[in-house]
């Protein structure tokens, strides 16, 4: 069957043409093929694209301009997405291809079936009837693949009606691809910024009831969700109309419905303007689906599960009672429920609609004009998110809003990038308040005031990998809970929780003369952490406390101008042996009780520093292997020499290591959307150590956030690092991971 054409037929097309149909194409080929009812259509194919790119001579200047793009540079990269989709769309499309997209659009109203006997009557037909309405959809290479969705990066035209409104509508989805939302998104997922592109032109059904069927809940992992709406579909994936919910098992059986008050429709006239329109409050809170739709739908959902074999996002429409499956995508994201219970009042519920929790600061999204308000870790609080936020989501710890279901794009956009996220409050602009601190439980659907304790989590244990996963642990109380991950050990106690929990900086210790004291805090508080983990080596991080953290310590020196680059780490242990040597003992005295012990210095910057610390150590005879913190450039460029001085293993740092190597405070707001710890000047350094520490037989290792960062940590398998520590509750997550990347057979990468 022919499959090198521009335009091509989707029963021409299966599941895999996606480098010719796009994503979305081959899968309607696929189902057609397959005997679902899915309406005719025709795509415009990847190579029609690169015909039109080639023809109109725009190709370069394209690639020219994304040569150029920082995606970080929110204005710059708005500023150049808008360049390009201009180049495009002011195009003049080819006129050979021009004509094909015209003569299939001829055809499309057409029953070749029964007209292939009788083709005289054909060219009468076509002659004599009205266009039909159409939706010209985008359908990308790297499109519904089954790490990554793409939903709502490329743009959906719907009631196309005419030849000149239907190559109009063709070269906008040609410009879609080169949206700031699209460009951004692609960068962030690992692909390419350019990436091919076909266009679906499908029969346009004008449906009296719509929705998305998920056939695995996607929060729950139970059962069968769908969302339905009444008129067309875009109304649910915008998230503008909260959807009913229906639960249905796998024996057809319906378990739950949630009706909603639906409020508007998104309808079709007569003249093929779509428009919303206002519900009578009867209308409004009737269920949309009928008992044996519902049921047919699900039974749709279950076979195209079982055609795929894995779970689905479908989208349908029912038009007199005639359902129609539109597109099915892969189910990117899933996550089990942990049994959490959180304290405090709920003071706001919606629906869970990407799981987490999260704890920030409220901002109210009114319009787009509002984004530059959210900084890192806020919580993004809005009617509903479109598309166009999609850079600034990135940044936020946890997103609430109005309106919208589990398909709406604020869920989908937040299930992928990780992101707690409650959908369908109904008040929360208005009932929420700029600066308030709550946290999202988006497991449960549940908002809270404050910052609330999660007081029982599931913590799973470790998957089986040749990379080592350790734990992160900064208070005792917490490392009977983080021992149940099984995990190999410990790769990181931070000091400064302990030291803070007596209210006391080691300075007034160092003053009063009661450095014994010291040690005493330090020995109960790692021998109950050593407690949890007998047998496992554990690695300590002697103090790092600068003089802006911690500041209300008694005895807490003044505030430095420049605190991240002042007085802390090893060159304040240096400068003050004394306390140096209280931290020193603590670990002695339970390293001669038979516990593991790694000892890491923090902000190295010279082998100096270092064989100063190892002097002292060896002076007080303690039993414990050597490493240091890899967080200055420093420490990068002289690793060969540090490596020389004997340390055993090093943990990279790469909050600190990106902060200084793009000189950006990572405490300051103005300056938050330039820092990124996979930046390439950062990943450059983390494989150059990784490489010189292997030619030298030390132990490489990560912690921090970064460790649980999936594009990280296939980077740091690839160069073939030996451990990475993460939190408690994202050990078992990340170790699949790891064993996945493990279990595909890990090629060494060096940059």
């Amino acid at each position: 069957m022919k499959k090198k054409g521009r335009i091509i037929w989707i029963s021409e097309l299966s599941k895999n043409d996606g480098n010719l149909g796009g994503g979305k194409g081959a899968n309607l080929g696929e189902m057609y093929r397959a005997g679902f009812p899915v309406p005719q259509a025709f795509v415009i194919t990847t190579i029609a694209y690169d015909y039109f790119l080639e023809k109109t001579g725009i190709r370069e200047k394209i690639d020219d301009m994304l040569k150029k793009i920082n995606v970080d540079d929110i204005v710059h990269l708005e500023n150049l997405a808008k360049q390009i989709r201009e180049l495009i769309v002011s195009s003049k499309m080819p006129d050979d291809l021009k004509h094909e997209i015209i003569d299939s659009y001829d055809n499309l109203n057409v029953d070749l079936d029964v007209m292939s006997q009788a083709p005289d009557a054909l060219a009468i037909m076509k002659s004599a009837r009205e266009p039909i309405f159409v939706a010209v959809r985008s359908s990308a290479t790297a499109e519904d693949l089954s790490g990554a969705s793409f939903a709502g990066q490329q743009e959906t035209f719907i009631n196309i009606k005419g030849n000149d409104e239907l190559i109009d509508a063709v070269k906008k989805v040609f410009a879609s691809t080169f949206t700031a939302r699209a460009i951004f998104y692609r960068k962030k997922k690992g692909f390419e910024s350019h990436v091919g592109i076909a266009v679906i032109v499908q029969k346009m059904i004008d449906s009296d009831k719509s929705g998305v069927i998920f056939s695995i809940d996607p929060i729950s992992q139970e059962n069968i969700l769908i969302e339905a709406v009444f008129g067309q579909g875009e109304g649910i994936v915008s998230g503008r109309i909260k959807p009913d919910r229906y639960l249905v098992s796998r024996d057809l059986e319906i378990l739950d419905e949630h009706v909603s008050d639906k409020k508007v429709a998104i309808v079709r006239d007569a003249s093929g303007i779509t428009k919303t329109v206002k519900l009578t409050d009867e209308i409004s809170r009737q269920k949309v689906l009928k008992n044996y739709e519902t049921k047919k739908l699900a039974d749709y959902a279950i076979k195209l599960e079982e055609h795929y074999g894995k779970p689905q996002d479908i989208e349908f429409a029912i038009d007199n009672e005639e359902i129609y499956i539109l597109q099915t995508r892969p189910v990117t994201t899933l996550k089990k429920i942990p049994e959490i219970q959180l304290e405090g009042q709920a003071i706001m519920e919606g629906i869970p609609a990407s799981p987490g929790i999260a704890s920030g600061t409220v901002k109210i999204i009114h319009s787009l004009d509002d984004l530059d308000k959210i900084k890192q870790g806020d919580i993004l609080v809005t009617t509903m998110t479109n598309p166009d936020m999609v850079v600034t989501m990135a940044k936020a710890a946890a997103i609430v809003t109005d309106e919208g279901g589990v398909t709406a794009h604020a869920a989908i956009v937040s299930r992928e990038m990780g992101i707690p996220c409650i959908v369908g409050t109904d008040n929360a602009t208005s009932e929420l308040e700029d600066g308030m601190e709550i946290t999202v439980d988006g497991f449960h659907g549940k908002i809270y005031r404050g910052k609330t304790e999660s007081k029982s989590v599931e913590i799973l244990p470790v998957v089986a990998t040749k990379t080592k996963i350790k734990i992160i642990i900064d208070l005792p109380d917490f490392a009977e809970r983080a021992a149940k991950t099984h995990a190999e050990g410990i790769g990181l106690v931070r000091l400064e929780g302990i030291i803070a929990s007596q209210k006391k900086h080691p300075l007034w210790y160092e003053k009063n003369k009661k450095l014994d004291d010291y040690t005493d805090l330090l020995q109960e508080g790692l021998a109950k952490i050593a407690q949890a983990f007998i047998g496992k080596e554990i690695w300590i991080r002697t103090s790092d406390i600068r003089t802006d953290e911690f500041s209300s310590l008694e005895g807490a020196p003044e505030i430095e101008k420049n605190p991240m680059l002042g007085f802390h780490g090893i060159r304040f242990s240096l400068k003050h042996p004394e306390i140096f040597r209280a931290e020193l003992m603590a670990v002695k005295y339970l390293a001669e009780k038979g516990n593991k012990f790694g000892l890491m210095f923090p902000q190295v910057i010279s082998p100096e520093e270092v064989m100063q610390a190892k002097k002292i150590i060896n002076e007080m005879d303690i039993n414990v292997r050597i490493g240091i913190m890899v967080e200055t450039p420093a420490s990068v460029v002289l690793i060969r020499d540090i490596c020389e001085t004997g340390i055993d293993f090093i943990s990279f740092g790469t909050n600190d290591l990106t902060q200084f190597t793009l000189a950006i405070d990572r405490g300051n707001e103005n300056v938050q959307y330039l820092y990124d710890e996979k930046n390439w000047a950062v990943l450059k350094q983390l494989s150059r150590v990784i490489r010189e520490c292997k030619n030298n037989k030390v132990e490489t290792s990560i912690c921090g956030q970064a460790g649980s960062d999936k594009e990280m940590v296939e980077f740091l398998v690839k160069q073939g690092i030996d451990s990475i520590s993460v939190n408690a509750d994202k050990a078992r997550e990340i170790s699949e991971f790891v064993r996945e990347l493990e279990q595909e057979g890990v090629t060494p990468q060096e940059i």
